[in-house]
């Protein structure tokens, strides 16, 4: 055993043959020696505890800890903190400092802790904090110390549990090398890692992400998001990895092994330890299938329906890809039920309640014949009251099928009863400790506290076999170091490269550098965000012209251009609903475009399969008119066509969904297609540095009769496009500069269209 220099207020102690432990010198926490080697005595009671004995199983320890701990504590490890910003004036929620002060005007250093903070790690025992944006690095890494250290000095020393939505995803307008070192690694998003068709690169992927997450404090990813989009209008569509049940299972899996499993020094056991991440794979079971493309975000989107009698195949990505892994942790750690009602689907109790609530689904589908004993974590604000604007998400909750004759303790107590283990966006521990109390009247003590103590041990594995409770501290240089380091920069780019599908080339790519580019800009008009928060109107290049300019002269005359570049993006359409459409006496509900000129539903069914007495009983939009926020893309695209005099026009499309770009595919004469990725990358395609190699991840509808008449819950049911050469747009299909493209991938995958 050798001590190490204390690094700020946190001292190390190194085990021979064992872990580091790292503690902080304020927090009451001292070392026991046993048997020649180091242990924390983090209840400070001055003996070694099974829980704080890391020879023992994880499993062993979590139970040991759970017994000990009150059902105040318990209630408070099953809370999921709302998300936070670092420091906290960068967030969607007020943080106050220094007894309650603005950030500005407090003197708090950005990695200080704000009162909130403070408030629900003491009072309210939140061990689980969700973070959202982060100065830096280095202040990420010294929040993470501070709040460890608290955590640290209180009860029975439980650690913190930091985790995060995805935060990997691509700064468009930065070059390559000026992001080196200076930021995270960017990579494609997860529909462009399924336009890889490469699980390699999605396991390569977890891998390097997860060695970021630890560096920044990180310890559980709330993702991969592996819902089978099988309603090409959702908007979380391309934050999938596509619509094919067999594609989504592999690369599920691939990237929750990436995630989670630790190798060599770093295991400590079953291929957990210090390089591991949790993954909450999202969301059980399925969310891909709400009705008319409408999301349950929303009230007006809370039903997912089977009209295919597909349910089934939505469980594949979970059942034989996030459950059934490759590498030594056997399974995803944890598991997020969607917000949807689906419909129908309860076979035993006949309940159509939000899919968290929904016995069925969680304690008899999930955990009884699928054998899942991992944490089941809700999905965030489940268990407020419905706030009174539906198109707004916040403030109010999204209770789906229990939003009246609840209160909020008695979601809680339902929720429990379905298996559920925690609850996203909660800061209070007081409706969990009334839902205890609740149980306790209708099934006494002793069987509301085993209850209590089952989630905690599920909840407290997750942090045992990460090696949190030995060292949750962070050496600064050390993140600085690791985090968007050059390598995991280069790897993420690459991937990139290998994401972006060229649909449509005749003749005119690769280009030769130096040609001379016309790029017009794009004018959008005054929208909201999917929060309902106002995005102001713009008229801007689309591209880094600076970066465009090592690639090729620019100029804003056609008549001098070699070629065109038009940036675009798929239809930006409402999300299913309109105020005010509702205002004028109708329904509220509206078409979902994936056109860009006006679109009248003409053949959307008569009346709607989900209905709700306290609202619409028929949700149909049945001849109605939208007409997209980005109209100006297609207006763009004919006009310089027109301009250009006959010289080749071509499109970079980002798709967020599946487009109907039969309005200008006969307009371009190339068209690339991109998920989201850096300017770089498709200067890098379009010159020649890289050849195309990524296929379709979904199919590209012919028209939106065809999105129309699709099920909702089916994949590959549309007609595709069939563009001006006689070229199918169709799942696994992509070019390279020699043509249609045709290999192992296309030949696994292609075949199940």
């Amino acid at each position: 055993m050798q001590e190490a220099k204390k690094n700020t207020a946190i001292r190390y102690v190194r085990n021979a043959g064992g872990p580091v432990l790292g503690y902080s010198e304020s927090s009451g926490v001292r070392i026991l020696q046993q048997d020649g080697l180091a242990f924390k005595d983090l209840n400070k009671d001055g003996k070694l505890d099974p829980y704080e004995d890391w020879r023992l199983p994880a499993e062993v320890r979590a139970k040991d800890l759970a017994s000990k701990m009150t059902i105040e504590q318990i209630a408070g490890l099953m809370l999921y903190s709302s998300h936070q910003a670092i420091p906290g004036n960068m967030g969607w929620f007020p943080a106050t400092y220094g007894g309650g002060k603005a950030f500005a005007e407090s003197g708090a250093e950005p990695g200080d802790l704000s009162d909130q903070q403070l408030a629900f790690i003491k009072d309210d025992h939140i061990r689980h904090i969700l973070l959202t944006r982060v100065q830096s690095p280095e202040t990420a890494a010294v929040w993470n110390n501070n709040v460890q250290a608290y955590a640290e000095s209180i009860g029975l020393g439980i650690p913190a549990n930091n985790s995060s939505d995805p935060r990997h995803g691509s700064d468009t307008s930065k070059e390559f090398n000026a992001g080196a070192g200076g930021t995270i690694s960017m990579w494609p998003e997860s529909m462009g890692l399924a336009a890889t068709f490469d699980p390699e690169v999605t396991r390569q992927f977890g891998d390097i992400a997860s060695k970021e997450y630890r560096a920044l404090g990180l310890a559980t990813a709330l993702s991969p998001q592996v819902d089978i989009a099988t309603d090409p209008r959702w908007f979380r569509f391309g934050m999938t990895f596509g619509e094919d049940p067999q594609l989504a299972a592999d690369m599920a899996r691939a990237y929750v092994d990436g995630f989670q499993t630790s190798e060599g020094e770093a295991e400590i056991s079953d291929g957990w330890g210090y390089g591991s991440v949790n993954a909450m794979v999202k969301h059980w079971p399925g969310g891909g299938s709400g009705e008319g493309g409408r999301d349950a975000h929303f009230g007006y989107g809370k039903y997912a329906v089977y009209p295919g009698g597909n349910f089934d195949e939505h469980l594949i990505p979970f059942t034989e890809g996030a459950f059934r892994l490759s590498g030594k942790t056997g399974q995803a750690s944890a598991v997020m039920p969607y917000y949807t009602i689906s419909v129908g689907m309860d076979s035993k109790n006949g309940e159509d309640v939000g899919n968290a609530y929904n016995a069925y689904l969680i304690n008899d589908l999930l955990r009884e014949k699928y054998g899942y004993d991992g944490v089941v974590c809700t999905d965030w604000g489940i268990t407020a009251d419905e706030g009174e604007d539906i198109t707004r998400l916040f403030p109010g909750g999204r209770c789906w099928g229990v939003e009246e004759g609840y209160t909020v303790a008695e979601r809680h107590y339902k929720l429990l009863m379905a298996g559920v283990d925690q609850f996203g966006g909660n800061n209070e521990a007081g409706p969990v400790i009334e839902a205890y109390n609740i149980g306790v009247r209708e099934h006494g003590e002793p069987f509301m506290r085993r209850r209590f103590e089952q989630s905690a041990v599920r909840l407290l594995k997750n942090m045992f076999r990460l090696g949190l409770f030995e060292n949750p501290y962070l050496q600064v240089v050390e993140t600085a170091a690791i985090v968007g380091c050059p390598a995991f920069m280069e790897a993420g780019y690459q991937a990139q490269l290998r994401s972006i599908v060229l649909l449509k080339n005749e003749g005119v790519l690769p280009l030769p550098k130096k040609k001379t580019v016309y790029i017009p800009k794009r004018s959008l008009p005054a929208d909201t965000d999917w929060m309902g928060m106002p995005i102001p109107a713009s008229e801007e290049y689309p591209v880094n012209l600076d970066l465009v300019r090592k690639y090729f002269e620019v100029t804003d005359r056609p008549e001098e251009a070699d070629f065109a570049l038009l940036c675009i993006e798929s239809p930006r359409s409402t999300k299913g609903y309109s105020k005010a459409d509702a205002e004028t006496g109708s329904s509220g509900y509206v078409p979902i475009s994936l056109q860009y000129g006006p679109y009248t539903a003409e053949h959307a069914r008569e009346t709607s399969l989900a209905g709700d007495s306290r609202d619409v009983l028929n949700r149909s939009y049945k001849g109605k008119t939208v007409t997209v926020s980005n109209a100006g893309d297609l207006e763009a695209v004919i006009d310089t066509k027109k301009r250009m005099g006959g010289k080749p026009v071509i499109v970079s499309i980002l798709l967020s969904n599946p487009a109907v770009i039969a309005e200008f595919e006969r307009e371009a004469d190339a068209i690339v297609a991109h998920f989201g990725v850096q300017d770089q990358a498709v200067l890098d395609i379009l010159s020649g540095a890289f050849e195309p190699q990524a296929l379709l991840p979904f199919q590209m509808p012919a028209h939106m009769k065809t999105v129309e008449e699709q099920f909702e819950d089916v994949p590959h049911d549309m007609e595709v496009y069939v563009d001006s050469a006689g070229r199918a747009y169709d799942f696994a299909y992509g070019l390279n500069w020699s043509g249609v493209i045709t290999d192992a991938r296309t030949e696994k995958y292609g075949n199940r269209r």
